[in-house]
């Protein structure tokens, strides 16, 4: 098995929690989640080296998701700002995106509009040795869509009674299934949009859509409530990352989802590499390669 499986910075399983009917962001502002002081923010040097040995294990993980001929779907939500796109890119970074596959759905389309609800994401669930990461998923419904009147409420209570039972379907049909809601405090949330407004880096994060959100926290957080006492199902149940320090997260995370998922090294062979062809008669060509400008 991985080494670092279910086990967080200090060694000890990571907390985490599927009900959420307080509001967390606020409750838990200056606090470790059980009372306690926050730790510290993890330093850079320190969060590489573990990220490092976690990258590993994700080769590990991967290798035997192909081997064994595994189905992975991971769901990650959480409110805006809340650093979802940098857990999944820590995940991602040195694993093979033919096994891991991104799903970061648009609007849909007027088609899809008219279309059974989770037809669209129907084609897109893992098949055999793939792990399927979706960056905002059908709890799109539950959130988003309900709270900005993108969906009747009827349609969004009709989703919350079904949901179960489609996840339920997915685990029948061999599909390990794991879902991350991702928690930030209303003043790391700001923090983190502002700084998005002047940096030309990060202003396509910033849309239209995510500023009326902004103004709708309590709107939001009763919807989360409500879909996680509909959802949070003992076949699939929500576990809740706490991610004002982005990189203690994204490091809680990886080893988390490497502890629900059982593997071991897989079967290989020690790579030895041949030895190169000798030049025989190729001599390089005297043609004028347009080389780019080194301008670093």
């Amino acid at each position: 098995m991985g080494k670092n499986k279910g086990k967080s910075l200090s060694g000890k399983a990571p907390a985490v929690a599927g009900k959420g009917a307080a509001d967390m962001g606020a409750a838990r502002k200056a606090e470790g989640g059980n009372g306690t002081a926050a730790p510290e923010k993890i330093k850079g040097k320190e969060y590489a080296k573990q990220l490092a040995t976690l990258h590993v294990e994700l080769v590990k993980l991967q290798e035997w998701v192909k081997f064994k001929g595994l189905k992975v779907c991971i769901v990650f939500e959480g409110r805006d700002g809340a650093g979802k796109g940098g857990v999944i890119k820590a995940i991602t970074e040195r694993v093979s995106p033919r096994v891991f596959r991104v799903m970061a759905l648009p609007a849909p389309t007027e088609r899809e509009k008219t279309q059974m609800y989770a037809q669209r994401y129907l084609p897109l669930l893992p098949a055999a040795g793939e792990v399927v990461i979706f960056d905002r998923s059908w709890y799109n419904r539950a959130g988003v869509e309900r709270v900005m009147g993108f969906c009747t409420e009827q349609q969004a209570r009709r989703f919350l009674e079904v949901v179960p039972l489609f996840e339920k379907m997915m685990i029948e049909s061999g599909i390990i299934l794991i879902k991350y809601w991702l928690e930030v405090s209303q003043e790391e949330q700001t923090r983190r949009l502002e700084a998005r407004i002047d940096d030309g880096r990060k202003i396509w994060k910033l849309s239209p859509m995510d500023l009326k959100s902004y103004s709708r926290w309590y709107d939001y957080s009763r919807a989360r409530d409500e879909m996680f006492a509909a959802s949070d199902t003992s076949w699939a149940p929500w576990f809740v990352a706490k991610s004002d320090d982005k990189k203690r997260a994204r490091l809680n995370i990886i080893s988390h989802l490497l502890g629900r998922i059982p593997y071991q090294d897989s079967p290989r062979e020690k790579v030895k590499l041949p030895k190169r062809q000798k030049a025989g008669d190729y001599r390089e060509p005297d043609y004028q390669f347009k080389f780019i400008p080194e301008t670093y």
